[in-house]
């Protein structure tokens, strides 16, 4: 008995501790029931409190525009970016590999995405993508806003290992990741390969981690370089250049994937308003010939802005930082300024050509030595020009970059103000060529509030933030060479970059006459316009006899009638990542007719232009849908169809060129060179649709970076047929503080002549002809006729928002 006594308070307290077991486990059934209840209504998160959706492996884990899942120690986290993007992170052990330099930008402005974890699988919502994510299989599959599928992972986790699997349908076409080299073939267009290298680093070449499709997404991955694969609609990136896996999915259109990519890897700062019109760089070339050629470009009225000297510029191999300063014997006025003063004068800037590399038995050479400056690893070598030994510098090291720019910062005084860099992509990283220039970006803006310009033989994403042009290299001549630098062209801007060129003519050997006016007027339509060849090759246009000469004159006056419109595209490049040049597929992304267009592109929203590239009588141009007019005779085509043009073989004189039905296009007298004289008058000619149109009107001081900091004008304009005979042309209220040379616009709309003309309801004065109202000082208006028809004419001031209603 007296055991039992002493046992009996061990069995009440087994007991008590049953109860409470009993109790704990019915609360928890009872809560689990009631959470399943609860899982039938969708709830959204809140910014202000995590939610966490189970425990352990599967946990998801949400907030303000992000998810995060782990398994194991690893992380996995998916945050919306954008409506139209989002940012995945595979983390090894939750730890985040720092950015490569492709990324300019990790804050983003919130979104407000739904994310809805009440369930396996949680979903993501924006008003423009939906995101599926299983958080139990650590897969993911992203649809547009109307639920079309888009793409699929599998698995997420392969990210822990490097690489990174989608799939998509295998019918989509393929864009990005790679365009050509200087000297590959180009047959597969603008198409992507199902095999290609991940990178930038063979003369010419365009790359980047980015692979997109026009049936409405894309992916961008943070690498330096990788291996791209596609079997059959299976994509996977692998051998990525950190442990982990990030990368940024985006859906929708061309232009809206790729604004969204320069939202991500930056976009490129403003090249200078001179660097806009045509160039002429040269191999071979001394002070006197140098002025000789300007002087004659002046004579004959052929618009010019700039020249680009080569090795010659330069005290190459010579002690004393050769490499960095004027050769006083080829130019002797260069080092003390006065070249730079004497082709002010003439409207001429100069830039020059700048290499990695620096003679190893010279001041500088010993200055790198001691301090660690070369490529790792990397033996002296001969120069090809000097015949000395030289090595390259590293510029990964930000000493060398400052060092490199200090010594530099007399040639830039002295006139030469723009960098064309060369020779620092084969046999390096990617990042070289990135870096070099990255240096002399910085270095200038630190230094000087003017405005960077450079081109450079190859392109990687991100290089673009650092005012960085591209040309395609030391290609040959002939028209299939030409022909080839179109494509070359389109698929550097389906990696983003947006300012292109080319040696126009060909570097290696000499062009025939029509083969050099033919690529003039191929130029004049891309992004930076510059003829070159090799050392002591010419390529001003007189060389090539009168018909080349004629040809090559008015395509280069050509474009310089359009640089306000080319400006405005410049400006737009900066705002939005979208440039002056777009494959036309970038604008109608349904058709199959433009997947792997080559012949033709859209300069700017509303020219079409196909230039003539070979020697054949007839020229085949497909026009999209809607209505085109020919820039030149006004004949009128409907678009969805292929028209055949006869072509000009007598005198090469004719450029494809139509105009977008409801386009709005400003121009400016041809000048000698910009800002050769103030432009007082801005003409804008406007092709009213039933659809309202519109563009934006950029200007600013053209040479510094105030418009960072608000000094700019950028005036909307819009135009509509509102109905039968009725018209009406807009101008939006002026943003930035800069006021415009400009102090009216000439706005000519065509197809009407008018009866009746109102601004902001007030009738406006009728004078006789377009002559009177050149003369006018003020207001006016008049009628008359051109090769598209009917016009009105309307003078109305600028910087003022007005509504412009033209009755017939």
């Amino acid at each position: 008995m007296q055991g039992w006594i002493k046992k009996k308070p061990v069995l009440v307290g087994l007991t008590l501790v049953c109860a409470i077991v009993i109790i704990i486990l019915v609360i928890v059934f009872a809560n689990n029931g009631n959470s399943n209840k609860e899982q039938a209504e969708p709830r959204a998160t809140k910014a202000e409190e995590p939610v966490i959706n189970g425990e352990g492996q599967g946990a998801a884990t949400t907030g303000q525009d992000y998810l995060e899942m782990k398994s194991d120690t690893n992380v996995i986290r998916i945050d919306v970016i954008r409506p139209d993007a989002i940012r995945v992170q595979v983390n090894p052990n939750g730890v985040a590999e720092p950015d490569t330099l492709i990324i300019a930008n990790r804050d983003f402005d919130p979104v407000g995405a739904t994310i809805d974890v009440s369930s396996n699988p949680a979903v993501i919502t924006t008003d423009q993508m939906k995101v599926v994510v299983d958080t139990a299989k650590y897969s993911m599959t992203v649809y547009d806003h109307n639920d079309k599928l888009l793409i699929e992972q599998p698995d997420l986790l392969v990210g822990l290992n490097g690489q990174i699997e989608f799939t998509h349908d295998a019918k989509d076409s393929m864009y990005g990741i790679s365009g050509y080299d200087a000297t590959e073939g180009s047959d597969d267009g603008i198409i992507l390969g199902d095999t290609e290298i991940v990178s930038g680093g063979k003369q010419g070449h365009p790359g980047a981690p980015l692979v997109w499709s026009s049936a409405g997404y894309g992916m961008l991955v943070d690498t330096i370089n990788a291996r791209y694969y596609n079997d059959n609609g299976k994509v996977s990136f692998k051998n990525l250049s950190k442990p982990s896996a990030h990368y940024y999915v985006m859906v929708g259109n061309p232009t809206s994937i790729m604004s969204t990519v320069s939202a991500i890897s930056g976009t490129s700062p403003l090249f200078p308003k001179w660097s806009l019109g045509f160039m002429n760089t040269e191999w071979g070339i001394d002070e006197k010939e140098l002025l000789q050629h300007v002087n004659t470009y002046r004579e004959k009225q052929i618009p010019i802005d700039s020249f680009s000297l080569d090795f010659d510029w330069k005290a190459w191999s010579e002690d004393n930082y050769g490499e960095f300063r004027w050769n006083d014997k080829k130019f002797p006025s260069g080092s003390s300024g006065k070249l730079k003063e004497t082709l002010d004068s003439k409207g001429i800037k100069l830039t020059g050509i700048f290499k990695p590399r620096i003679h190893v038995k010279t001041e500088q050479g010993k200055y790198a030595t001691e301090h660690g400056f070369w490529w790792p690893n990397k033996k002296n070598y001969l120069d090809y020009f000097s015949k000395q030994p030289v090595n390259d510098l590293n510029f990964e090291l930000p000493e060398v970059r400052t060092w490199y720019f200090d010594n530099i910062k007399k040639a830039f005084d002295t006139g030469i103000i723009g960098y064309w860099n060369d020779e620092a992509d084969e046999g390096y990283t990617t990042e070289q060529f990135i870096n070099m220039q990255k240096g002399l970006y910085e270095g200038q803006r630190e230094y000087s509030d003017q405005r960077v310009w450079s081109v450079n033989r190859s392109f990687y994403l991100g290089a673009q933030k650092y005012a960085y042009g591209l040309w395609s290299g030391d290609i040959g001549s002939g028209f299939q060479v030409m022909a080839n630098q179109r494509e070359r062209m389109l698929t550097a801007i389906n990696v983003g970059q947006v300012k292109w060129g080319m040696d126009i003519g060909g570097f290696q050997s000499d062009p025939e006459p029509e083969n050099y006016a033919r690529w003039m007027q191929f130029g004049a339509f891309t992004p930076i316009y510059r003829v070159h060849g090799k050392e002591n090759m010419q390529r001003q246009p007189w060389y090539f006899g009168e018909k080349a000469e004629a040809a090559a004159t008015e395509a280069i006056k050509l474009r310089y009638q359009l640089i306000p419109y080319i400006y405005s595209y410049e400006e737009k490049a900066y705002d939005t990542g979208i440039g002056l040049v777009k494959p036309l597929v970038y604008d109608y992304p349904d058709d199959p007719n433009t997947q792997n267009l080559v012949d033709s592109w859209m300069f700017g929203d509303w020219l079409l232009v196909s230039p003539v590239v070979s020697q054949e009588a007839t020229k085949s141009i497909y026009l999209p849908q809607g209505e085109w007019i020919d820039y030149f005779s006004g004949k009128v085509y409907t678009g969805g169809q292929t028209i055949a043009l006869k072509v000009d073989l007598e005198n090469w004189s004719d450029i494809p060129l139509f105009i977008k039905k409801g386009a709005i296009i400003p121009t400016a007298p041809v000048m000698n060179y910009i800002g050769e004289k103030p432009v007082d008058v801005v003409t804008v000619d406007a092709f009213p649709s039933s659809s309202e149109t519109g563009f934006d009107y950029y200007d600013d001081d053209g040479a510094t970076y105030g418009y960072e900091n608000g000094q700019f004008f950028k005036q909307h304009f819009s135009v509509v047929e509102e109905s039968a005979g009725k018209y009406r042309f807009s101008t939006a209220a002026p943003l930035g503080t800069y006021t415009p040379e400009a102090k009216y616009y000439l706005i000519k709309l065509h197809g009407a002549a008018g009866s009746l003309v109102t601004s902001n309801g007030a009738d406006m004065s009728k004078v006789q002809d377009l002559s009177q109202l050149n003369q006018l000082s003020g207001e006016g208006w008049t009628t008359g006729k051109d090769q598209y028809g009917e016009v009105t004419y309307v003078k109305v001031k600028t910087g003022v928002s007005l509504s412009i209603n033209v009755t017939k």
